[in-house]
């Protein structure tokens, strides 16, 4: 008979032992035997005896749960709870394994850890790792253990650890200074090339005089009053003529002479 659990007169074709404490329900290392029968109304059937078992013998270990993991510098880590809770621990306890391996790659192992933390180390930055926690139950009185099941596979993508980051920043600032140079470069390339072009695209354009600006905004004025407009007075210049006359023959000899 059990401790704590009510598995009498059910209409369901299910009962769970499982007690709600760890003093209740069954010894964990008990051997435990169980009887069964239907009844309907004052008819019942015989019972039927079921094999013998032990809680940590034949036990159905299922994967840590809550399983929660970081990225972090070139690592991964990994905290998680166990499958069901252990109210002895130096009579049984659990250890975990994980089965890792970056995306496309060979699948690694690491374990046993006792702790519910663990850490992958040494991984490369920037890659997706896949992984899966596994549960072990150890039963120290029988030196039994009990295989669990695999957690769902989850991947996650590690970050920059710091020789990284320094590298990043080195390629940064070499390829930004690289870029500079080739585009400083082509700008003077292109200035040579196209100088005469250039030259002629920032060339003032020529302007129009003052005394035509105004007259063409009132043109009623006219056009000789609107040039002299404003216009400093000048000396008036002219060139002196002299007439030289020859004699007759003295011309006749010069026109020879040319």
């Amino acid at each position: 008979m059990s401790i704590g659990v009510n598995c009498t007169q059910i209409t369901t074709t299910e009962c769970d032992f499982t007690a709600a404490t760890s003093s209740a329900g069954f010894p964990m290392d008990f051997n435990v035997t169980l009887r069964l029968r239907a009844e309907l109304g004052a008819l019942h059937s015989a019972w039927v005896t079921m094999p013998w078992f032990q809680h940590y013998r034949n036990v159905t270990v299922g994967p840590p749960k809550n399983i929660e993991v970081t990225p972090a510098e070139g690592s991964l880590i990994i905290r998680f709870s166990s499958p069901f809770d252990i109210a002895d621990t130096s009579t049984a306890f659990f250890c975990y394994y994980v089965h890792y391996w970056e995306k496309g790659g060979i699948q690694q192992v690491k374990g046993p850890f006792r702790s519910n933390s663990i850490s992958l180390d040494n991984l490369k930055p920037f890659r997706v790792y896949c992984l899966q926690v596994q549960a072990q139950l150890l039963w120290n009185k029988s030196n039994i253990f009990r295989v669990g099941h695999l957690s769902n596979i989850s991947c996650y993508e590690t970050m920059a650890d710091a020789s990284t980051e320094l590298q990043q920043v080195i390629l940064i600032s070499v390829g930004t200074f690289s870029l500079l140079l080739v585009l400083a470069g082509a700008c003077f390339f292109l200035v040579l090339k196209y100088r005469g072009l250039i030259k002629y695209w920032f060339h003032t354009p020529p302007s129009i005089p003052l005394q035509i600006e105004e007259y063409l905004k009132d043109p009623t004025q006219p056009i000789l009053e609107a040039l002299d407009k404003d216009s400093s007075p000048k000396d008036d210049v002219w060139d002196s003529v002299s007439i030289i006359s020859f004699p007759e023959k003295e011309q006749e000899d010069v026109l020879q002479t040319l």
